[in-house]
């Protein structure tokens, strides 16, 4: 036996309300999980900072930043830094970049002075 299906004009408007409502709330998500990611290993040593890759597409980047140093080292870009990485120990730092040039330095007295600075490409 088959069920015939009524559609009123009332149901159709609200299921159409509830996917636009839907779509709506769905969208930012959607779009934060097409955004690129991408991590950059950040080697530390006195007093240069070694970026591999140097250039990185735009979005989420994490910094894994490793101390190889004999001095205490921190590492700045676009408003946020690590705290002051001890040697042979590593921090992490993720941050939200768009396409452009972010300077980065060593915010420790005089290790940008000496050399502890850079900039990062992201396209």
């Amino acid at each position: 036996m088959r069920r015939s299906v009524s559609t009123s004009p009332v149901r159709l408007v609200s299921v159409i309300a509830a996917l636009v409502i839907g779509s709506a709330l769905a969208g930012p998500a959607f779009a934060a999980r097409l955004q690129a990611t991408a991590t950059i290993k950040v080697t530390a040593t006195e007093f240069k900072f070694t970026l591999s890759p140097s250039t990185v597409k735009h979005g989420t980047v994490t910094f894994m930043v490793v101390n190889k140093g004999k001095l205490a080292h921190d590492f700045k870009i676009a408003g946020k830094s690590t705290p002051q990485i001890q040697p042979g120990k590593s921090a992490k730092l993720t941050v939200t970049l768009k396409a452009g040039k972010y300077p980065y330095l060593c915010t420790v007295p005089g290790h940008a002075a000496a050399g502890m600075k850079g900039t990062l490409v992201v396209k």
